[in-house]
C-alpha cells in the first residue's frame, strides 16, 4: 500500500481536490485508490500523530487507524488530503519560516504507517498574496499590522520549506506546484494525487473551473475536451488557457489588497523571491514539479 499525503498548503486548494475525489469514491476504489472524507479520517489522525509524536506506529496501530479510516478490504492507494497537517494557519508563518513546524511534523505523519511507502504533495504560493489570506482566517484574534510585524515577510523562503522538509523525511518524494497555476494544472494535480490516468473522466472535474469561469466557457470547454478526450498534458493546459484568457471571471482572477503596510514596492519584492523560490524547488533533487 502507497500513502499520499495531500498537505495543501493553507489559502492553497481548499478541499477542492478532495470533494473531486469523494465524488468519485467509488470509481477510484474499484482501481485501488482511496480517500477517506475528512470526517472519517482527521480526528483518528491526529490522535494518533500526538499519541505518537513521531515515533514509528506499531502494526496493532496501524491497524486501528485503517480500521477506522476506511471500509475496503484491498487498498493499493491510500490519499489523505488535509491542510492544517502541518499547523493551523496562525501557524503557517512565524518569524522569517514558513512552516517552521515542518521538520517536527513531516515524520508525525510520515510514520503513521512508516513500513508502506509514501509520498507528499502540496501548493505553494506568492507570499504577497499568501500572507493577507492567511491573516484574514483568523483576523479576529489578530490585526494585519501586529501579524506582519512578527513574521518577517521578506526572510520567507519556499526553497528554505522544501529543503527541510526533504530532511525530516529523506525517503519520500514530493509533488509541488504553484498555486497561481492550479487552474491551468488542475487535472495534472488530480491524476498526481490518485494516478488516475485521465482525470477528465472523473465526475464533477469541472466544478473547480466553475469558481473562475462563467458558466459558458465552462460548459464550451467540457464540450471540447468531449470531442478530444485524447489531448495530452500539454495540450490540455493551452486548451484551458483559451478559455480562461476568454471566459475568466475578473473578481476570480485579480487579487487586490488595500492593507496597512502592503505596498506595491513591497509586493514586487515579494514577488520577485517568490519567482526565485519556485525556480529553484523546481530543480531540486526528489521533487516531481508540476509545470503549467
Amino acid at each position: 500500500m502507497k500513502l499520499v499525503y495531500h498537505i495543501g498548503l493553507h489559502s492553497t486548494d481548499e478541499d477542492r481536490a478532495l470533494r473531486c475525489l469523494l465524488q468519485n469514491a467509488e470509481k477510484l476504489a474499484e482501481v485501488g485508490t482511496i480517500a477517506p472524507a475528512p470526517g472519517q479520517f482527521r480526528p483518528v489522525l491526529r490522535q494518533a500523530m500526538i499519541h505518537l509524536r513521531g515515533a514509528p506506529a506499531s502494526r496493532h496501530i496501524q491497524e486501528q487507524v485503517l480500521d477506522e479510516v476506511i471500509d475496503h478490504d484491498t487498498t493499493e492507494r491510500l490519499l489523505f488530503s488535509n491542510d492544517s497537517f502541518l499547523c493551523v494557519p496562525k501557524r503557517a508563518i512565524t518569524g522569517g519560516a514558513l512552516y517552521p513546524l515542518a521538520e517536527e511534523r513531516a515524520p508525525w505523519i510520515r510514520n503513521l504507517f512508516p513500513d508502506d511507502p509514501a509520498e507528499f504533495a502540496f501548493g505553494i504560493r506568492n507570499p504577497a498574496t499568501l500572507i493577507p489570506a492567511l491573516q484574514a482566517r483568523f483576523a479576529e484574534e489578530e490585526d494585519f499590522a501586529a501579524y506582519l510585524a512578527r513574521i518577517q515577510p521578506e526572510d520567507l523562503s519556499w526553497a528554505d520549506m522544501v529543503a527541510r522538509f526533504q530532511r525530516a523525511v529523506p525517503d519520500c518524494p514530493l509533488t509541488i506546484w504553484c498555486n497561481e497555476d492550479t487552474p491551468l494544472i488542475w487535472y495534472d494535480i488530480l491524476e498526481a494525487l490518485t494516478s488516475c490516468p485521465n482525470a477528465l473522466e472523473l465526475e464533477g472535474v469541472h466544478e473547480f473551473h466553475r469558481t473562475i469561469m462563467s458558466e459558458e466557457g465552462v460548459e464550451r470547454m467540457e464540450r471540447y475536451f468531449e470531442s478530444h478526450p485524447s489531448e495530452n498534458g500539454e495540450q490540455r493546459r493551452r486548451v484551458i488557457a483559451t478559455f480562461l484568457e476568454e471566459f475568466a471571471t475578473p473578481e476570480a482572477v485579480e487579487e487586490e489588497y488595500d492593507l496597512p503596510g502592503w505596498t506595491a514596492d513591497r509586493i514586487a519584492r515579494l514577488s520577485e523571491r517568490y519567482e526565485a523560490d519556485v525556480a529553484e524547488v523546481a530543480a531540486m533533487e526528489g521533487v516531481r514539479f508540476l509545470r503549467a
